[in-house]
């Protein structure tokens, strides 16, 4: 652990979505947490969560995953993900699996509490006010279920983006309502899933935004497909490439980054 006076040694948990499909927001959750006064490393053993397997009922294979997670960032003063679903998992759910084992579940519960959600750990955490970024857009944001319902992020994603200089950012009906992603949910009840992500798409559409932002890649994801689907020009981003002003990219379903 850092001594008390300095910058604190952050283990940025990347996330397999963030890896596989959106690396720059990796990028831009580096670049932000390095202008709040962080030092960033990005540990190479870091693997899954463990959350599809725990939301499937696998619980000997999300024990085992949330092991090697609980290894790879037990020595960083805190962990950070751009992700209030992984980072909820983490949070909340780990000590639970380990309620067996108590060894393990204070391993875990001390990992736990040192979990943050990307805007939660810089706005009430590091109390960061913003890099200067300008996005001339008008935006609207979608408030991912997990990183609501079990972390109370609301607030701080808003108050960021506040003061990201040329961005309006309006609310859009049912903003706190699922996309229907809800990681297997869409797997396991696809239709009811469609319908819910047409309904996100026709809110967003309603709200007069030309960008959609979120905390999650997996909701982006879906309702990146859903706007497409509809034939609509608004453009999808992570909060993080925002907030970073990282947006010279084409957005999320527009492209291919560069690597």
């Amino acid at each position: 652990m850092s001594s008390p006076d300095a910058a604190p040694r952050v283990g940025l948990f990347v996330t397999c979505l963030v890896d596989f499909f959106r690396p720059g927001v990796g990028f831009a959750s580096v670049r932000l947490l390095e202008a709040a006064g962080c030092r960033v490393e990005v540990p190479e053993a870091q693997t899954c969560c463990g959350q599809p397997a725990f939301n499937s009922g696998d619980s000997a294979g999300a024990r085992r995953l949330a092991r090697q997670v609980i290894e790879a960032f037990e020595a960083y003063d805190y962990v950070v993900l751009p992700s209030g679903s992984c980072a909820g998992m983490i949070r909340a759910h780990y000590p639970e699996l380990f309620g067996d084992d108590p060894p393990w579940q204070r391993r875990a519960r001390a990992l736990a509490e040192r979990t943050y959600e990307l805007t939660a750990f810089l706005a009430d955490v590091r109390g960061f006010t913003g890099l200067g970024a300008r996005v001339p857009a008008r935006a609207t944001y979608h408030d991912s279920c997990s990183g609501l319902r079990e972390l109370g992020i609301h607030g701080q994603p808003r108050r960021l983006l506040a003061a990201v200089e040329e961005l309006e950012l309006g609310e859009m009906a049912e903003s706190t309502t699922c996309c229907g992603f809800g990681g297997t949910f869409c797997v396991k009840y696809p239709d009811i899933s469609a319908q819910m992500v047409r309904d996100k798409a026709g809110h967003v559409e309603a709200s007069g935004a030309d960008l959609l932002l979120a905390g999650d890649l997996g909701c982006l994801l879906n309702m990146a497909g859903a706007l497409k689907r509809r034939g609509s020009r608004v453009q999808v981003r992570h909060v993080a490439e925002v907030l970073a002003g990282m947006t010279d990219t084409p957005a999320i379903g527009e492209g291919e980054e560069p690597a």
